[in-house]
């Protein structure tokens, strides 16, 4: 049997949760990957960066799946952030291996990707709030 969960208006999901702070976790990156060029302080506060983002990613992951299992819907989003989990690991390796020609563009792809995934998080409506037409 289907258990279907709705949230209280004005409340976030864990999942809207945790896709927010992994857009964040990439916002802060770009912020601290311009001042890894600029100031001696910029590799230190990217490197924790990466942690986190990177911690962030995996807690996508356990949301999708939580917010998936209960309900028996469809496992799209477990897909969407175990692909974007890979994507972070492969930007942590072109990262170690300083390859910047690759590290960059990836990086913008994944906040852009991140964005669309946190705006459509945002903007789906829970179940049972579908617009009723005045009679």
């Amino acid at each position: 049997m289907a258990v279907q969960t709705t949230t209280a208006p004005g409340r976030f999901t864990f999942q809207q949760i945790a896709i927010g702070l992994q857009t964040l976790a990439l916002l802060f990156q770009a912020v601290t990957a311009g001042l890894l060029l600029s100031t001696s302080y910029g590799e230190v506060l990217h490197g924790v960066g990466a942690r986190v983002m990177y911690g962030a990613s995996m807690l996508y992951v356990l949301a999708a799946v939580l917010a998936w299992r209960p309900g028996g819907g469809s496992p799209r989003p477990v897909l969407h952030a175990s692909g974007f989990l890979a994507l972070a690991s492969l930007q942590v390796v072109l990262g170690i291996a300083r390859m910047p020609g690759l590290h960059v563009p990836l990086g913008v792809v994944m906040f852009a990707l991140s964005v669309l995934a946190l705006h459509q998080a945002l903007s789906t409506r829970p179940a049972g709030t579908a617009f009723r037409a005045a009679a």
